[in-house]
């Protein structure tokens, strides 16, 4: 049988993670060009983590989620020293699949916005399935 959420994944649930940009969270640190400016892959990785700390609190026992989906605009460049909130919003939930709304600021300017899917899995069942177990 198919578990279903936990009644608290409810839409409205937020969460916040920030960062101070360093030379190792630069395009040209993280391979994806050669400007020394917050790269687009750890704009990525800053909205996830910002899903997975909404998630924290209220996961079930046994569970976890996993990123299946993203769509992400990086908008505006961040050069180092500058720091950058990422936000996230759970907007829907069917069934497993929880939806986010994220964006990424820096003051007034929005660096990044997106959405971010995860899906509610039972952390063991997946961990065995990944390695063939």
């Amino acid at each position: 049988m198919e578990q279903q959420p936990d009644p608290a994944f409810a839409p409205g649930l937020t969460a916040r993670v920030e960062l101070t940009v360093t030379d190792s969270d630069t395009a040209q640190a993280l391979g994806s060009g050669d400007v020394p400016v917050l790269g687009t892959p750890r704009v990525l990785a800053l909205v996830e983590a910002a899903t997975v700390v909404a998630t924290t609190t209220r996961m079930p026992a046994g569970m976890t989620t996993v990123g299946t989906r993203v769509e992400l605009d990086h908008r505006a460049p961040t050069p180092i020293g500058r720091t950058v909130v990422a936000q996230a919003q759970l907007a829907k939930v069917d069934g497993r699949r929880l939806l986010f709304e994220v964006s990424v600021t820096e003051g007034s300017v929005t660096v990044a916005e997106g959405r971010v899917e995860r899906v509610l899995v039972d952390r063991h069942k997946f961990v065995e399935r990944a390695f063939g177990e």
